[in-house]
């Protein structure tokens, strides 16, 4: 293994793990956000109020995306074990 796999293949379980997990972030970063906002606006601030609509829209995306983000999931850990014997030498 070189120096220069090791920082490639960082970078790339790096650059997966963003795309993965980018759906599900910016939706509860949206719905918190809106959220936010309706609780200013009518000035109710009940803990719960800003969860439970994440935890509903998390999941629905959850569902949506999820078949997509496993796809991604997979073919980055078949790439590495593919490559893995060329890596060691």
């Amino acid at each position: 293994m070189t120096p220069e796999w090791v920082i490639n293949f960082g970078q790339h379980a790096l650059y997966v793990t963003m795309i993965v997990a980018a759906p599900l972030l910016l939706t509860a970063l949206l719905v918190g956000l809106l959220v936010g906002v309706i609780q200013a606006a009518t000035q109710i601030h009940e803990m719960t109020l800003s969860f439970i609509p994440k935890l509903l829209a998390m999941a629905a995306v959850g569902l949506l995306v999820g078949p997509w983000m496993l796809r991604t999931l997979i073919q980055f850990t078949h790439d590495i074990i593919v490559g893995l014997p060329g890596a060691v030498k």
